[in-house]
């Protein structure tokens, strides 16, 4: 089967970018940190700029979780450089992260246009860990701006996940059941099955799960 686009579980491809802050190649100017890629369908426009003021309003708390983000439109850097002005001085925001010029290549090499919604990219987000391995994917119609809240649960619950070999509840940390506990990994013999009701707190022996 051809793959067009790269897939959770993929390296990222390598790729030399122009940004705002200058040339980088990705993943390496990452390596050892996680990374956001978010793609957004053009400059001064409305539902663009709520997202890269939501994304810089929360943009110290990706930093402590180790978390870099960069954006990307295919738009020259002049004209994204001309954004960063304006929403500084109309919205008195300063956006620190970096936003990559495309010229279509990156966006057709992840696959961000989607031609049944125009020739602008997809509201597109890639989570990307320090191994430079694609964690997950999202993807907005260009009418539907993101939630980012969401977005920095994510990235937190990621790096929960991947210290303590659980898996994450749905609405953590406000599960409908477990609150802000995370879930064992279901037992895979016989006699851990058996074990588990006595080592941890169960619904039954594949449903058991722990505070962190």
């Amino acid at each position: 089967m051809e793959k067009t686009m790269p897939l959770i579980g993929d390296k990222f491809p390598e790729i030399e970018v122009v940004t705002t802050r200058g040339k980088m190649t990705l993943p390496q100017a990452y390596k050892g940190k996680w990374f956001i890629l978010f793609s957004h369908p053009a400059d001064f426009t409305p539902v663009c700029t709520t997202e890269f003021v939501a994304f810089q309003k929360r943009y110290d708390e990706f930093k402590k979780l180790n978390t870099e983000l960069i954006g990307l439109s295919i738009d020259q850097v002049f004209s994204h450089i001309k954004w960063e002005e304006w929403i500084k001085e109309k919205l008195n925001v300063e956006i620190q992260f970096p936003i990559i010029a495309d010229t279509g290549k990156v966006a057709n090499t992840l696959g961000l246009i989607h031609p049944g919604k125009g020739t602008n990219t997809v509201r597109a987000v890639f989570f990307v860990d320090p191994e430079g391995t694609i964690r997950a994917i999202l993807y907005y119609p260009q009418e539907l701006g993101r939630n980012f809240d969401e977005i920095l649960r994510m990235a937190k619950a990621f790096q929960i996940a991947d210290k303590e070999k659980v898996a994450m509840p749905a609405n953590w940390p406000n599960n409908e059941l477990i609150n802000d506990r995370v879930i064992v990994p279901p037992a895979q013999d016989v006699e851990t099955a058996r074990k588990r009701p006595s080592e941890y707190e169960c619904y039954d022996w594949w449903f058991c799960h722990k505070k962190v």
